[in-house]
């Protein structure tokens, strides 16, 4: 009875123990199953960073390379530098040209303000001739009087020489017959002598009269000859006068050729523009640097991403703003923390599936995977703090989601 007994306690032993074998394993994998959605893995990720080609903006001899290959490197260290002689006569000969443009400027200005004050000149001139021929023309209007009030006196002078004259021939006759005395033929003799003389300076007077009124013609043609030379004048004074627009046009381009000649010769010496990492230096000094021509290229270490590239069907559990463990394979034990910066939302159609799209119509094939395989899709975790020398561009990596 007690071997019956043993067996029957043993088996009973083992079905619990299968049982509890059992029951373990479907909580194990339903615990797995559960923090594989709740926390999604992937190995499917590698270490990226952004980077930049370092290529020379002007050409030249490379007299000094600073950095070698592979060499970290700190924001405003110096790369590399060119000859910058050229650059640094190119900036001094522009520098001069413009100084020289601003001395005619300033020479241009004076000759200007004198030009100015000989117009103004030309302009008191051109008053004072107008006075001169307005005092000619009054001074020939009264000559032009003078010769009328003569002509006027000659007349009267000459027509009383007639009445004179004629009285003395009439009056002489009557002397013979008595008719009239000596003393009356000597009285009309006389008035016939005196009103001769009286002529005789009544014409003089209008000879000086229509020769003041000639002189005074003369004069006033003379002055009307200045008048309109000193219009002429200052009419060429006015043209004289330039303006500084053609030279001050040039200010910017001088000003430009300087500031474009100190920019090169700022381009001759090269420097860090962030903390990076120069890898595929390719140059060494004494080489001849041509302008875009890359010589390395600089890894931003400032900034490390983990791309991973999650499966659709998981990426309800992601979002930006969760924490993240990366590890890398250099050094898998080591957890590192990250965020994630932002999820995909778009990779390249499948051909398979969906055709190519082209101009027209989809081009979409007609076959039927039995098996769909999940799109994939990139999440990017940005690494907070990164070490300087562990993370490498393309270095693969495992990401872990842990959550908010």
């Amino acid at each position: 009875m007690e071997p019956l007994s043993q067996s029957r306690t043993g088996s009973i032993i083992g079905r619990s123990l299968t049982v509890l074998i059992v029951s373990g394993a479907i909580i194990l994998g339903l615990v797995v199953v559960h923090g594989m959605n709740a926390h999604p893995r992937t190995d499917d990720s590698e270490i990226l960073a952004n980077f930049i080609g370092i290529a020379p903006q002007v050409e030249g001899p490379l007299v000094r390379l600073n950095v070698h290959d592979n060499q970290f490197v700190k924001k405003g260290d110096l790369l590399f530098e060119i000859d910058e002689r050229p650059y640094r006569y190119t900036l001094e000969r522009a520098v001069s040209e413009q100084a020289t443009l601003e001395g005619q400027i300033a020479d241009e200005r004076r000759k200007i303000a004198a030009l100015v004050n000989a117009v103004s000149v030309s302009e008191a001139n051109i008053h004072s001739t107008e006075a001169d021929v307005s005092r000619w023309t009054a001074a020939v209007d009264q000559a032009k009087a003078d010769v009328a009030a003569a002509e006027q006196a000659v007349s009267r002078a000459q027509a009383e020489w007639m009445y004179a004259s004629n009285n003395l021939h009439r009056v002489e006759p009557l002397l013979v017959k008595q008719f009239v005395t000596v003393d009356q033929v000597d009285r009309a003799r006389t008035s016939e002598v005196s009103q001769a003389q009286s002529l005789k300076q009544a014409e003089s007077q209008l000879r000086q009269t229509q020769a003041a009124l000639q002189a005074t013609l003369a004069q006033e043609e003379r002055s009307k000859a200045v008048l309109a030379q000193s219009k002429a004048q200052h009419q060429q004074s006015q043209n004289a006068v330039t303006t500084l627009e053609p030279l001050t046009n040039q200010r910017g381009a001088r000003g430009s050729a300087v500031e474009t000649a100190r920019y090169h010769l700022n381009n001759c010496r090269v420097y860090a523009p962030f903390d990076a990492r120069v890898t595929n230096l390719t140059i060494s000094e004494g080489a001849y640097a041509h302008v875009g021509q890359q010589m390395f290229t600089l890894i931003d270490a400032r900034t490390w991403w983990a791309v991973a590239n999650f499966r659709e069907g998981q990426l309800q559990h992601v979002a930006p703003g969760m924490r993240a463990d990366v590890y890398v394979m250099s050094r898998p034990n080591v957890r590192y923390s990250g965020v994630v910066d932002s999820v995909g939302f778009g990779v390249t159609p499948d051909a398979d599936v969906v055709g190519r799209f082209e101009q027209g119509l989809p081009d979409v094939q007609r076959t039927l995977n039995w098996v769909r395989l999940a799109s994939r899709y990139p999440v990017r975790v940005r690494v907070e703090n990164p070490p300087d020398d562990v993370f490498r561009v393309s270095e693969s990596a495992i990401v872990v989601i842990r959550g908010r």
